[in-house]
């Protein structure tokens, strides 16, 4: 929705609201004109006065009874015996019965409001007030019941007064939520009775009183009027059906008149008594400038607050609805503010009347209108405890109070307090943020401008007594940097000082700021203490891998092109990780055996560095030493397992396949500890040989090694390799088994599938691990008899 038509609609609502108050006085008015000349005219009567004069007394009358206007005509009219009302304007006309007479025992109307305003000046509550009411309406209106219902700020309705009804009924009825088909909401809305007069068509519209409804045939729920809009509904039920007559549509208007005056006296303090400030409030209220009201707290039955009442109310107070001044005294705060209910605010109030200390809520911008211009400004509200009341205060803040708040908040957040020196008068005024940071404590003398390099270190005094010495003797401003001890430890300050100069050159006065740079230096410091680690660490560890890749390259020779093995073909690849500046424990053994077997190793030791190197020194020198001296390949892996549990780093585990190949019975005789198997390319078919058994080095005492035999045939391929191959960060070993296999598939199968390609395919992303890899090959027949010939030539 556009937010102009909300604005729009509002300002409708305003101006409905205004129309309707209006209608209400002009319709009060009229109906009270008449009864108010009358009443002049008993005075003017009794006494001989003028109309003015008659008119004067009546009003006084009312002041000093606490009671309306109209409340005093009616009683002044009571007064008289039947038979004396002195001439005047027409009295109502009588009401007409069936017969076209007034009904047998009813008397002139103004009488009978008269009695009626006499009964309703002694009552004290509500409950009351309906009792005394039903009295004078029974044989007057034929009522049975009457009830008083006053609308809650939420809009539902709170029964206050009742007479006639059965307590189980009205309790049932004590609280009625804003529904639709309610008649006393309707005419509270409408501001105009409703007549209920045929029961059959009204239950079918409302929601009736009454169990059952049609104890009751006929009722009437009047508006009490209450200035622009009605809180109260007067209700009057009974058990006859048929219309009202005018008659007594026209006694029960203006006894609804009467009880509104009487209700509104309810809630206004008595004269006299502790809490009746009102008036002499009122009078200070209209010489204050400002925006202030006096507010009584109303209270439930139970003693809960539920509403203020506006007791006195300054010229610029203003509500919602464009009342002013003493125009909202007499409303409720949730009439005139309905925003404020359940906000902090409200809970301010309630805590302002607790604890008797005065409550200031939160600045909140408010837009205001100043010649048609729309001005924002900035407000505070505070509320503070007198008597049984609230002195409710709108404080205005200075474009100047902001900027001095602005200042101090800068100040603050900055850690920075400024500070001026006057060197003709020797005037020294600080900022409070500037003891703060010089760890003096506030309030007491400032120092002057030359004692404060008497707070510096002593390493520290010299450079800034010098800058204050240039300052004041020729003018030079100065950015200087010094420290001070405090009890919390040396504090690095930074002070900065400009001079205003007098027109031939002499300086006069310095002003400047003093700026707490701890936190800062301190942050600095450490950051040039972490860089130099960072570089000391980086050499070391820069050194170690120097030294690792030497001792590698030292240990594990790379043949440059591909050697053959008892007859096989044999290609090396080792690859180092590209991430990280440590070398890895991956390494391989390709050797000839003195019975012209061949020996195929490949092995990776966990963890990198120095270490890593010396226990694949350690596991490739003595592998190789003991298959060549006759033992087994699973006794030397045991062996090999024995030897990583009693090193000096028990905790290293590594894993290996060991294999040895027969060039007479052409079998290959492999087995493994912990490791990935080895992958056979035989006519075109990749698959992944089944491993025995076999736990990887270093992991427990005793484990169980098992070995397996192969038979290579012409043209296979062999693949031994280490888990770098394979790896790759997020993704498991069985996707990277399944790779290997595509890629070798796609690139490796036959004799012109290279080691070259396999690996750039394999490893095309960056390599977080070492790669080692045996690439072995069975030659085929008569590739196996050239080379044969070519070897006894």
């Amino acid at each position: 929705m556009d937010p102009g038509t909300n604005a729009d609609l509002a300002a409708l609502v305003k101006v409905v609201a205004r129309q309707r108050a209006e209608m209400a006085r002009l319709r009060d008015l009229a109906a009270t004109s008449a009864v108010l000349e009358r009443a002049k005219g008993v005075l003017m009567a009794v006494t001989g006065c003028t109309p003015s004069a008659a008119h004067e007394e009546l009003a006084r009358r009312a002041r000093d009874g606490n009671r309306t206007l109209l409340e005093q005509c009616w009683l002044t009219l009571g007064t008289l015996p039947p038979g004396q009302e002195p001439a005047g304007p027409p009295a109502p006309p009588p009401a007409v019965g069936s017969g076209g007479s007034a009904p047998a025992g009813s008397t002139d109307l103004a009488e009978v409001l008269g009695r009626v305003g006499r009964d309703l000046v002694r009552v004290g509550s509500p409950h009351e007030l309906a009792g005394r009411l039903l009295d004078h309406l029974a044989p007057q209106a034929g009522a049975d019941a009457v009830m008083l219902y006053e609308r809650l700020p939420e809009g539902g309705l709170r029964l206050i007064g009742y007479a006639g009804l059965d307590p189980t009924l009205a309790a049932q009825w004590r609280q009625v939520p804003p529904l639709a088909g309610i008649p006393a909401l309707d005419a509270l809305r409408s501001g105009e009775p409703c007549w209920l007069e045929d029961i059959a068509t009204d239950r079918t519209r409302y929601l009736l009183i009454g169990d059952p409804p049609e104890r009751w045939l006929s009722r009437a729920w009047l508006p009490m009027p209450a200035g622009d809009a009605s809180h109260v509904a007067l209700g009057v039920l009974r058990r006859r059906s048929g219309p009202f007559e005018p008659r007594e549509r026209e006694l029960l208007r203006a006894a609804a008149r009467l009880c509104a005056g009487r209700l509104r006296a309810f809630d206004d303090p008595p004269a006299g008594a502790p809490g009746g400030v009102a008036q002499t409030v009122q009078a200070v209220f209209d010489a204050l400038p400002g925006a202030a009201i006096l507010l009584s707290p109303l209270c439930s039955p139970t003693g809960e607050v539920e509403d203020y009442r506006i007791d006195a109310a300054t010229p610029e107070a203003v509500d919602v609805f464009g009342r002013t001044g003493r125009d909202m005294v007499g409303r409720h705060i949730l009439e005139s503010y309905p925003s404020v209910a359940g906000e902090p605010l409200w809970q301010g109030y309630l805590q302002a009347l607790e604890t008797g200390v005065p409550f200031e809520g939160e600045p909140f911008a408010y837009q205001d209108v100043v010649g048609e211009m729309p001005v924002t400004a900035t407000y505070t509200v505070r509320a503070a405890p007198l008597g049984e009341g609230l002195v409710v205060t709108w404080l205005r803040h200075a474009p100047m109070d902001r900027q001095e708040q602005r200042l101090a908040d800068v100040q603050r957040l900055g850690n920075l307090g400024w500070a001026n020196w006057n060197l003709i008068t020797q005037e020294t005024s600080w900022a409070t943020q500037t003891y703060a940071v010089l760890g003096l404590t506030p309030g007491q003398e400032p120092v002057r401008l030359e004692g404060l390099p008497g707070l510096a270190l002593p390493e520290d005094t010299g450079s800034l007594a010098h800058a204050i010495d240039e300052l004041v003797s020729q003018g030079r401003p100065f950015d200087v940097p010094f420290r001070i001890e405090t009890p919390a430890g040396v504090r690095h300050l930074r002070m900065v000082a400009e001079a205003v100069t007098a027109p031939d050159g002499t300086p006069v006065e310095v002003h400047g700021f003093v700026q707490d740079l701890t936190a800062q230096r301190s942050a600095e410091l450490a950051l040039v203490e972490s860089e130099r680690a960072m570089l000391l660490q980086r050499g070391i560890l820069q050194a170690e891998r120097a030294l690792a890749a030497r001792l590698q390259h030292a240990l594990l020779p790379l043949p440059s092109k591909p050697v053959r093995l008892a007859g096989l073909r044999v290609e090396v690849a080792y690859l180092p990780a590209q991430s990280g500046i440590h070398v890895g424990g991956d390494w391989f053994s390709a050797i000839e055996l003195p019975d012209s077997d061949a020996l195929f190793v490949v092995g990776d030791v966990a963890g990198h560095g120095i270490d890593a190197v010396a226990t694949m020194a350690q596991l490739r020198f003595t592998a190789k030493g003991m298959v060549s001296t006759g033992s087994s390949l699973t006794g030397a892996l045991a062996r090999l397992n024995q030897l990583l549990l009693h090193s000096r780093d028990s905790q290293i585990t590594a894993t290996m396949v060991l294999a040895r190949y027969d060039p007479d019975r052409q079998v290959l005789a492999w087995a493994q500890a912990g490791h990935p198997p080895p992958l056979l390319v035989r006519r075109g078919e990749v698959r992944f040989l089944d491993r025995p058994g076999g736990m990887l080095l270093g992991a427990m005492a005793a484990p169980a090694f098992e070995s397996l035999d192969l038979r290579l045939e012409p043209g296979d391929r062999l693949l031994l390799y280490t888990d770098g191959l394979v790896e790759r960060p997020g993704e498991g070993l069985d996707a990277g088994f399944a790779r290997l296999a595509e890629a070798v598939r796609a690139h490796g199968c036959g004799e012109s599938g290279s080691l070259e390609t396999l690996l750039a395919t394999m490893l095309a992303d960056e390599r977080r691990d070492d790669v080692c890899v045996l690439d072995i090959r069975m030659p085929l027949e008569e590739d196996a008899q050239d080379a044969t010939e070519a070897a006894d030539g």
